[in-house]
């Protein structure tokens, strides 16, 4: 499994946005060129993270895009959410019925015991968090 770039890129912008001042108000052109992500790619992304209510953006000579809330009530999972939709490893976890093996999978606890430990990690990640920085000890300790 493997996220999209669509979502990488809006992980990468929310993130970008938390590292700003609180309330500040960022130009899409700023963040995309900040974090290498294509205008008219991010455009879109901050469309979507704006309908689902987690970046504001407003229009005009003072305008730009800032997080619609603190970002330590924002989560891994409320952007990975907002961009690929719920975090589903194999279709039998949300849907037993929909393997042909039923109860007698072997795999199906699996599926849903890993899925539930990403979803918990994810939520569990805020990007107050994310935006604190970190010796590069650390870095590797989160990775393991």
């Amino acid at each position: 499994m493997q996220l999209t770039r669509q979502a990488d890129y809006a992980v990468r912008a929310v993130l970008y946005l938390a590292e700003s001042a609180p309330a500040e108000r960022v130009t899409t052109a700023a963040v995309g060129r900040a974090q290498h992500i294509p205008l008219t790619f991010l455009t879109k992304i901050m469309a979507q993270l704006s309908a689902a209510g987690l970046v504001q953006s407003t229009r005009g000579s003072h305008g730009g895009v800032a997080l619609a809330r603190p970002a330590a009530t924002l989560s891994l999972l409320d952007i990975v959410e907002a961009i690929e939709g719920p975090v589903q490893l194999n279709a039998c976890v949300s849907d037993p019925s929909a393997c042909p093996l039923g109860a007698s999978c072997r795999v199906q606890a699996v599926w849903c015991a890993a899925q539930a430990d990403l979803v918990a990690r994810l939520k569990a990640t805020t990007f107050a968090a994310l935006a604190q920085p970190r010796p590069a000890a650390q870095l590797v300790d989160m990775a393991g």
